[in-house]
């Protein structure tokens, strides 16, 4: 079971690390791709405010990465509690407040790993 909560919280890292790489350094192209709903004249607008969001992720992912190196079980799974928490916190918020698919994408993973690291 551990080895399967530390292979999801990689999954999620790598994740958000693509999340990180889009919002600060591709928005414009990359962004537009995944945010095909948003008017094209937004992005060049909006490149700050992406790489602000980016920057949290990147947050994140040192969160997860930092996890999967403690060496003492208990801390692990703290760290690993807590900012798999905050991943599930903002998919949900995303899925409130811009699209349900946000749920899926960041919270659903999060909510297993979570799950799964109590079942140890």
């Amino acid at each position: 079971m551990e080895l399967a909560s530390n292979l999801v919280i990689g999954l999620i890292a790598v994740l958000h690390l693509y999340f990180l790489w889009f919002e600060m350094f591709a928005w414009e192209t990359t962004g537009r791709k995944i945010f095909r709903q948003m008017p094209a004249e937004l992005f060049p607008k909006t490149k700050a405010l992406a790489a602000n969001q980016g920057l949290y992720n990147g947050f994140l992912v040192a969160g997860l990465v930092w996890s999967l190196v403690i060496t003492d079980p208990v801390w692990a799974d703290n760290v690993a509690l807590f900012f798999l928490t905050c991943v599930l916190i903002a998919g949900i918020f995303g899925a409130i407040t811009a699209s349900k698919k946000i749920f899926y994408v960041q919270g659903l993973p999060a909510l297993i790993a979570i799950i799964l690291i109590l079942m140890v």
